[in-house]
């Protein structure tokens, strides 16, 4: 399937690198304390594109990692996405345009102000802005994952679609961190719901889950915890990537 990518995940707290267990802050682990070598070495190591959260932005509703994002970028030759706090048009112009990333994704501020999603795509083009549904019980988790709504992911992804976002990120909050697996289901469901292009997220513990978000028609797969952690490798993942079965188990 053409157009599939893998996304290492690099989550940023307090400037170094961690991995969260279902989205709680106080079970953080740290894996590096250098983000831009870290990034280097997902790049070198076969990357076409880099998923970046800062987490403390989430929670403060702003970007707090700003050296450690600006590192990131500096050791990057390929595209990277960042997601966590971006809450206005202004920030959002400001990480594109000045930080230099590639793609921002908006979370909270998608489900608080749908109609921001629309200005951000009509600014900046739908290529450039991506939209994170995380989900805890099919329900839209905000604030980072602090909060969480009546709002199904279904009714949140049609009317974002609405304002013209082509490109939706699911997390199963559930999932996230814990290396069981991400909810291809429900990531199916809203892909044949939606018709957007949808990148899985949360709990990707084995080359299947890859082969699996595939399969399904997804457009990418975001592994973070699994790499940390030595499931596999960045050079194995890849080529799950790539070769994964042709259709859904």
């Amino acid at each position: 399937m053409a157009g599939f990518t893998l996304y290492p995940a690099i989550d940023l707290k307090d400037g170094v690198c961690v991995r969260l267990l279902q989205g709680r802050m106080e079970d953080a682990t740290v894996y590096a304390s250098d983000p831009g070598a870290m990034a280097k070495a997902f790049q070198e190591g076969g990357a076409s594109y880099l998923h970046v959260v800062d987490l403390n932005g989430a929670f403060a509703g702003r970007s707090v990692n700003e050296p450690a994002i600006r590192a990131i970028r500096e050791a990057l030759a390929i595209p990277m996405e960042l997601g966590g706090g971006v809450r206005t048009l202004e920030q959002a112009a400001y990480l594109l345009e000045e930080v230099g990333v590639d793609r921002v994704i908006l979370g909270t501020a998608a489900l608080e102000e749908p109609a921001l999603v629309g200005r951000a795509v009509a600014r900046f083009g739908a290529d450039r802005v991506a939209v994170g549904i995380d989900a805890k019980d099919g329900r839209v988790a905000v604030r980072g994952w602090a909060q969480v709504s009546e709002v199904t992911a279904r009714e949140l992804a049609l009317r974002l679609r609405e304002e013209g976002a082509r490109t939706l990120i699911y997390t199963d909050i559930s999932r996230d961190g814990m290396l069981s697996g991400p909810n291809l289901e429900a990531s199916r469901r809203l892909l044949e719901d939606t018709g957007m292009a949808l990148i899985v997220s949360g709990g990707v513990s084995r080359l299947e889950d890859i082969q699996g978000a595939r399969a399904i028609g997804a457009a990418g797969v975001i592994v973070g915890k699994a790499l940390y952690s030595g499931a596999f490798t960045l050079t194995e993942a890849l080529e799950a990537a790539q070769e994964g079965p042709a259709e859904a188990q």
